[in-house]
């Protein structure tokens, strides 16, 4: 009887090395531990980040989200104005804190999409340093000319422009107004020119006092100076018409595809656990739908949004891209 051909030899599985089994064990004790830290979130108060002094617009929004959200999780949130260098200086603080839940940052456009365009060197890394929660409100901007201007519609503007030296006032170099001003320029051939201020409210004040020709700015801050007719509303900066101002046409009706908005929304710092973030997003959803925050943002000229981490992050990165590149086209930069 033939023997049968021994099969291959079964060895004794190796043992890990000490390093290996080191590496295994710290990866289980992190995961355990950030499970039980999902489980147990929120156990203390958490603290807002704002990028912006008391009554700008990230401000307004993030306190009427804070206290129906502090209800929601049974937690206080705390409010924390970190103002200054177009947002950079809220930016650095979250994305440096503990990614454990307890800091978030309720940032604007400028610090999402715009800064990484204008500066080669910034202190944080959008896709590296933050997890995004959710988007939580936009606005459309308002073209607003000098009522003494010969000017009711943006084609009446551009003609203008064409014959004329004319100046527009911002917020500030590198802000959404200088932008807006920037993007018309380029979509219609124009060469108005800049000039910043230091703040809305001294740009919009020339503006009234002719010293500039128009500003573009948010409805709230030139609503009060229209009746009596010093400036004139012609045009908002969305794609399509504002539901919030339905008698005035898009500047894209005249400019194909000019669009710019401001929009907030809130992120943490990047590895804070996936359950926190969900749970995150999943209480300023339930805050978004409730009827008295819709009317009292609208009130703002704001347009509730919400959504998604997932959905929240993928519009970051369209608007980088789309803002980037306008914004390069432009040449503009801010001092690293």
């Amino acid at each position: 009887m033939r023997s049968r051909p021994a099969g291959p030899a079964i060895l004794p599985a190796a043992a890990p090395s000490a390093a290996l089994s080191a590496a295994l064990s710290a990866a289980l004790l992190g995961s355990l531990a950030a499970d039980a830290a999902a489980q147990q979130w929120p156990s203390r108060p958490i603290r807002f980040i704002i990028n912006s002094a008391p009554g700008g617009a990230p401000d307004i929004i993030g306190r009427l989200v804070a206290q129906p959200l502090s209800e929601r999780i049974g937690q206080q949130i705390v409010v924390d104005n970190r103002a200054g260098a177009s947002g950079i200086i809220a930016a650095e603080l979250v994305a440096r804190a503990a990614p454990d839940g307890y800091t978030t940052l309720l940032g604007a456009t400028t610090i999402f999409a715009m800064l990484p365009a204008m500066r080669s060197k910034l202190p944080y890394d959008v896709e590296r340093d933050f997890a995004p929660v959710s988007l939580l409100a936009s606005a459309a901007n308002v073209v607003v000319v000098n009522g003494a201007l010969p000017v009711k519609t943006v084609s009446d503007l551009i003609a203008l422009a064409k014959s004329r030296p004319l100046l527009y006032a911002s917020a500030g170099t590198g802000t959404p107004a200088h932008l807006a001003g920037e993007m018309m320029n380029l979509a219609a051939g124009l060469k108005m020119g800049h000039v910043p201020y230091k703040g809305a409210g001294p740009a919009l004040a020339d503006v009234l006092a002719g010293q500039v020709h128009l500003i573009i700015t948010s409805p709230i801050a030139a609503a009060p100076h229209l009746a009596g007719g010093r400036v004139r509303m012609i045009a908002t900066t969305g794609a399509a018409r504002d539901p919030l101002l339905p008698d005035l046409p898009p500047v894209a009706d005249t400019l194909r595809g000019y669009e710019i908005t401001q929009w907030w929304g809130m992120v943490v710092p990047a590895k804070t656990p996936t359950a926190i973030v969900r749970q995150l997003n999943a209480g300023i959803g339930e805050v978004l739908k409730q009827p008295e925050l819709r009317e009292r943002l609208t009130q703002q000229g704001a347009v509730l949004e919400g959504g998604t981490p997932e959905r929240f992050a993928k519009f970051i990165a369209a608007e980088r891209t789309r803002l980037g590149a306008i914004i390069r086209q432009a040449g503009i930069t801010l001092q690293d």
